[in-house]
């Protein structure tokens, strides 16, 4: 899991590079930066309803004197990271995840340090990441208890701009102010806060959100007439724009072009004048912003700027345009391209600007360069840039022959060559990396198996195996481990020397360790391949089948993070299936082959439903009758179970705790009113009362308990263990996933009736499924016997519905999955920490009933649960490997993101499947089945 850190999660900022003075005289002595956090391009830009536009003044700068685009952001699109591609001219750095995405782990260059001055007004969550430990700053925020959801919170925005205003009429009494003001190279930021919050709380559509955007225009042409009336000099540049947008649902974060497209608007001293489009069927150029969007993408005739030339840009390309507008170096740390087609400047200025930010990033790759070539024992340069000297003497060469066309052209040729080479040393160790880990992957996964095969299955070679374990040429096993040791020690050396991280030291030293352990198995793997070799070509070709469908099933798991709508076809295809297997081999069960058909086919509709959940409180409610019939039913069954037939395996033989039942059940109506109540109350805008507050919780801490005094039988626990959970999950739905407890419930149940049809129909033929001679069953220490090749159905079923829980309400590799009014149930004061264990808690009640009932199954077959669960890992780390290959360095972010997110999931999954077997244990361990005449006897 670590290794996704040293890959994909490498900070790309280096420290010792030089500034790159500009060349040219600054067009402007002053920059006003408007920041309007959470600004959406579309609502800032449309028409309203009734034909006027929400931004008049900004509207007339674009057709009237200055320019104007949509600028990208790249996912993350969150705050923090979005005002560092602003102002610093890089994209997120990978490691701030080590830090919650809350802060930068690696200082950084940014416009504000190479300025002389800098004031800055807004959110304490913002302004102190730039101002806080800039001593050249005038800056001042506000109290982060001002962020109230339940306000409107446009006030936060006239604050900053009171606060400016404030500091201008201060100048008039305060020379050293006035002073500082009048000086060059002075940069102004404005952070306006109120379009995030206001649209986090009421929606990007909400009247709230839409005055919003009203109240920045107005807050910007305010600036602007303070600034003009001050100075009177029109030195001073404007620039306006935001860090990221808002999705429908009030949330952002994630590619969509609701987040990633923000406006962009640009005026004043050395900006270009407004041009008219000029008409053209221009087809793809192939470039691609780094949100993935087109290259002149069409103007949408809805903003009403159809006929006015729009110039789109990268969001980290503002700061390189800011620093240029001051006369400043661009932040050493900016991988952003100059815009020239903002800039009012003539030919040659042109080129000169361009060398300028080609050079800056060039200075990079360098000091990249020279610091993998000094840590290196075998150093391979990037090749493409190893004449840079070269080219840079040409440039100036066709600068002084004023041959400024050929010199932009090359200038730009080495600004892209030298982001390549960026990329490039970014990721030179991935090969290395790659391979150590992917080999310890595999290492890891024979160990499994050679664990399993030893202890957990029976093998005719066992103890020749346990008494032979000679090797070739007469070495022992402890030279096999000495031999690994050495080999170890190599690797440590040359990473040592290569001041390699600690992390490269133990992935190389796992990855022997690992394959030291199978060389020591050689004998029992040499045995092994002479079982394999004697047996017959039919078994082996069962063998092979059962191989292929257990890759082909991971494969399909491995889809489905991808287009959850496979799973549809799953539950269509295997309902059927399961159904003809009970009618065929449980003549009469016509009952139980409908059941486990339509249990199928109800699931399977959920995953057609779309990932974010709307809101339907009348579906929750309802659910709670749904999951009452589904208690009382199992409950029926349970009493009136045939003692004579297969019912008799999970069915209770001691007498019922019907007291108990009774109270599951109230609880369960409980919280289904508690879901209307709490809702209504809260629609009404009367808040959570402290007394629904107090219910809810005691429901849940009750409810979760009584499952441990429930009787002990297979099928009474689990139905206790059903209703017991059912009261949070309700308490904590909003739509269509109340529904989906039940649907899973049903499914999980159809599961344990056909595991006990297929242990009646051996029982009752008196033989067990004999597959050869590794497949023979005998009798564990604890009643338990081996685990045969049929009993892969187990952990294989486990993954599919396991996975289910995780895709069947939403997509949980999505942030976008998790919605915040889920625990408004539970408390609607901001608290990150127990809103985000709440939502936890929710997403893990599903795999809590998949682990409780793939439990109570190893105990109803005798199969020894530990060694399914080593089954899971093996089968889950087939997928990790698949993941860990899929993982994307090129495309659109949001790509990138989600093939990380896929590889970091599967490989948590062994790490909390853990936990919950450990907490559901607490559950299943009390589970008792009936004394079964297994065919096998007792062998060891």
């Amino acid at each position: 899991m670590l290794s996704i850190f040293d890959i994909y999660f490498k900070t790309p900022i280096v420290h010792g590079m030089d500034p790159v003075p500009q060349r040219i005289s600054p067009p402007a002595k002053r920059l006003v930066l408007f920041v309007a956090d959470g600004l959406r391009a579309d609502k800032f830009f449309e028409q309203e309803s009734e034909g006027k536009f929400r931004a008049p003044f900004l509207r007339s700068v674009i057709k009237e004197r200055g320019r104007w685009g949509v600028s990208h952001a790249r996912p993350p699109t969150e705050s923090r990271p979005g005002h560092v591609s602003i102002i610093a001219g890089f994209y997120e750095d990978p490691s701030a995840v080590t830090k919650g995405w809350k802060a930068n782990p690696v200082e950084f260059d940014s416009v504000f340090n190479q300025s002389r001055h800098t004031i800055a007004f807004g959110s304490p969550d913002i302004v102190p990441i730039f101002c806080s430990n800039l001593p050249h700053s005038t800056w001042s925020s506000y109290h982060p208890d001002f962020q109230d959801f339940a306000t409107d919170a446009s006030f936060l925005d006239h604050w900053s701009f009171d606060q400016f205003r404030s500091l201008l009429n201060r100048s008039y009494d305060d020379p050293k102010l006035r002073q500082l003001l009048l000086q060059d190279k002075l940069v102004i930021f404005l952070h306006l806060l109120g379009c995030d919050t206001n649209g986090h709380a009421h929606r990007p559509y909400s009247s709230i959100y839409l005055n919003n955007v009203k109240v920045v225009d107005q807050i910007a042409e305010g600036v602007y007439n303070l600034m003009e009336s001050y100075f009177k000099d029109n030195q001073t540049t404007y620039i306006f724009t935001a860090d990221h947008g808002m999705s429908d649902k009030g949330s952002h974060g994630d590619g969509h072009p609701s987040n990633t497209d923000t406006p962009l608007v640009a005026w004043g001293a050395g900006i270009k004048y407004p041009r008219q489009l000029i008409p053209s069927s221009q087809s793809d150029d192939g470039f691609r912003f780094v949100d993935d969007h087109k290259h002149d993408m069409p103007t949408p005739i809805e903003w009403g700027l159809t006929g006015i030339e729009r110039i789109d840009v990268n969001q980290a390309d503002i700061a390189p345009l800011m620093a240029t507008l001051v006369g400043l170096p661009c932040p050493l740390n900016s991988v952003g391209i100059l815009p020239l087609s903002y800039l009012r400047l003539s030919e040659a200025e042109e080129v000169e600007a361009a060398l300028a930010n080609a050079k800056q990033i060039l200075n990079q790759f360098l000091r990249k360069s020279q610091l993998k070539q000094s840590n290196s024992l075998w150093f391979k340069q990037f090749k493409p840039l190893a004449n840079y000297s070269y080219v840079l003497s040409q440039i100036e060469d066709l600068i002084a022959a004023r041959d400024y066309k050929a010199a932009m052209k090359l200038s730009q040729f080495l600004r892209g060559l030298s982001l390549s080479g960026l990329h490039y040393f970014q990721t030179y160790d991935w090969l290395m990396l790659m391979t150590t880990v992917t080999l310890g992957y595999v290492g890891w996964m024979v160990n499994l198996i050679l664990h399993v095969l030893q202890s957990y299955m029976s093998l005719p070679r066992n103890d020749l195996l346990k008494k032979n374990q000679a090797f070739p040429l007469g070495i022992t096993v402890k030279q096999v481990y000495l031999g690994g040791c050495l080999l170890m020690a190599l690797f440590f050396i040359m990473l040592f020397l290569e001041n390699s991280p600690p992390l490269y030291h133990v992935y190389v030293s796992m990855t022997i360790f690992l394959w030291t352990r199978i060389f020591c198995n050689y004998q029992f793997l040499k045995e092994l391949w002479r079982e394999l070799c004697s047996r017959t070509f039919s078994s082996n070709i069962k063998l092979l089948t059962i191989f292929v469908a257990a890759i082909f099933i991971l494969e399909f798991l491995v889809a489905s993070f991808f287009e959850r709508k496979l799973y549809t076809w799953c539950f269509l295809i295997v309902g059927l299936l399961a159904a003809v297997f009970v009618l065929i081999f449980i003549p009469g069960k016509l009952f139980l082959a409908a059941y486990v058909w339509v249990a199928c086919w109800f699931i399977s509709i959920f995953t057609l439903m779309p990932a974010e959940i709307p809101d339907n409180n009348h579906l929750v409610t309802a659910s709670g009758a749904l999951i009452i019939l589904i208690g009382m039913a199992s409950r029926w069954f349970d009493l009136s179970s045939d003692r004579a037939k297969f019912w008799s395996y999970i069915g209770q033989f001691k007498e019922q705790k019907s007291w108990l039942f009774l109270v599951q059940a109230l609880l369960v109506a409980v919280s289904s009113a508690m879901v209307w109540l709490s809702t209504s109350h809260r629609a009404q805008k009367k808040g959570l009362l402290l007394v629904h507050q107090l219910i809810n919780w005691s429901i849940t801490g009750i409810s979760i308990v009584l499952p441990l005094f429930s009787p002990t039988s297979l099928l009474s626990r689990l139905t206790s263990i059903f209703l017991g959970f059912a009261p949070p999950f309700l308490l904590l739905s909003i739509g269509y996933e109340a529904i989906f407890y039940s649907a899973l419930a049903l499914v999980l149940m159809g599961w344990t009736l056909v595991e006990c049809a297929d242990l009646y129909m051996t029982k009752d033929k008196g033989s067990s499924l004999h597959m050869g001679n590794l497949e023979n069953s005998i009798t564990g220490s604890h009643g338990e016997r081996c685990l045969q090749l049929s009993d892969l159905r187990i952990p294989l079923i486990f993954m599919v519905l396991f996975n289910v829980a995780f895709f069947g309400t939403g997509n949980f590799a999505s942030i976008a999955s998790f919605e915040i009014s889920s625990v408004y149930r539970f408390i609607t004061i901001f608290s990150p920490f127990l809103m985000a264990a709440l939502l936890i808690f929710k997403l893990f009640i599903p795999f809590m009933l998949v682990i409780c009932v793939f439990g109570a199954i190893t105990k109803l077959i005798r199969v020894p649960r530990l060694g399914c669960y080593f089954l899971v890992i093996l089968f889950s780390d087939v997928m990790t490997i698949h993941f860990f290959f899929l993982v994307r360095n090129t495309g659109s972010w949001m790509e990138i993101g989600n093939s990380i997110s896929h590889f970091g999931i599967m490989s948590a999954q062994v790490v909390f499947i853990l936990i919950l077997f450990a907490l559901t244990n607490i559950y299943t361990k009390d589970i008792e089945i009936p004394s079964l005449r297994l065919s096998s006897r007792k062998a060891m």
